[in-house]
């Protein structure tokens, strides 16, 4: 860890030319304010695998920011934005509606820095239907009367995506099917279809290297190819990282420095944090997220009509 005693200088009055300087503190380091910081993340997989993919991301940010950084979970993807409001956790990694809805609460006291880009040069991914192989159903239409398991209400691929799709193709989910809970992450939707608890659940699908069913295969939590697609979005893109606008300029660019080096210099544990599905950190604008930011509007202005 970095000292993080601040030297200061003053200048006593001296009159110089008929001019007093008064006496002027040097900038003082933002490690004064902030002896340590925090990372929440919002994931699709559960607590301990989640916290454990980025046990050495970390060690990491501690040494490239020179204060402990540590990572804090959120119990569903509201949880990290209300952490982030209030300032419990300065940085975070996201999902695209999950930053619409900071958008929201924070306006523009929240800015997205970067994301990832795959190994096959996208940066964005696409919000699934999946249902049991062995199941009847081929498309949407054939899962009338049945169940379908949304994500979370703040979830990209698992919600705000495919509502506004379906209801834009004259399909109102309320009326559709028999019933839509909530899961509660993208993991339990995938668990339900397989057990037979749902007929089918909204998941994402990155690519034919990379998806939540694939990852849940490898880990040995449903067997393979026991789930399929039936319906896909048009491509939605990655989720952010992070950081609150109103931290010192210092920790922002220290902070954003660090993410876009990460792939770079510690190319071992970005590989495993990524499963191997990604080849590098690339820099996001706010406004890369408007289309989705308008999606989460539209379905909100939905809602309350009914």
């Amino acid at each position: 860890m970095t000292n993080n005693v601040t030297r200061r200088t003053a200048l006593s009055g001296l009159i110089v030319g008929g001019l007093l300087l008064a006496a002027v503190p040097a900038k003082a380091d933002w490690r004064d304010q902030y002896k340590e910081l925090n990372f929440g993340i919002s994931s699709s997989e559960n607590e301990r695998d989640a916290v454990a993919r980025y046990d050495k991301f970390s060690a990491y940010m501690t040494k490239k920011l020179g204060v402990p950084v540590h990572i804090l979970w959120g119990t569903d993807y509201a949880a990290v934005i209300e952490a982030l409001h209030s300032n419990k956790i300065q940085f975070a990694t996201i999902g695209a509606a999950n930053y619409a809805l900071g958008r929201k609460v924070m306006d523009d006291k929240i800015t997205a820095v970067a994301t990832n880009e795959d190994n096959y040069g996208s940066t964005g991914y696409h919000s699934v239907i999946v249902v049991k192989t062995d199941s009847p159903y081929q498309k949407i239409d054939d899962l009338k009367g049945k169940v379908l398991a949304w994500a979370d209400p703040n979830s990209t691929s698992g919600y705000a995506v495919p509502l506004y799709f379906m209801k834009k193709d004259g399909i109102d989910p309320s009326k559709f099917f028999s019933k839509t809970p909530f899961s509660g992450s993208h993991e339990l939707g995938v668990v339900g279809v397989v057990n037979g608890t749902f007929d089918a659940a909204a998941d994402d699908w990155t690519n034919p290297q990379k998806s939540n069913a694939l990852r849940m295969e490898g880990k040995g939590m449903v067997p393979k190819g026991s789930t399929r697609v039936i319906w896909t979005s048009n491509l939605i893109p990655n989720g952010p990282y992070v950081m609150r606008t109103d931290l010192p300029q210092d920790l922002q660019d220290a902070y954003r420095n660090a993410i876009l080096s990460y792939p770079k210099e510690d190319p071992a544990d970005f590989q495993k944090q990524t499963d191997g599905t990604s080849k590098d950190l690339v820099p996001v604008k706010d406004s890369d997220y408007d289309d989705i930011i308008g999606i989460t509007q539209a379905n909100d202005a939905d809602r309350r009509k009914h």
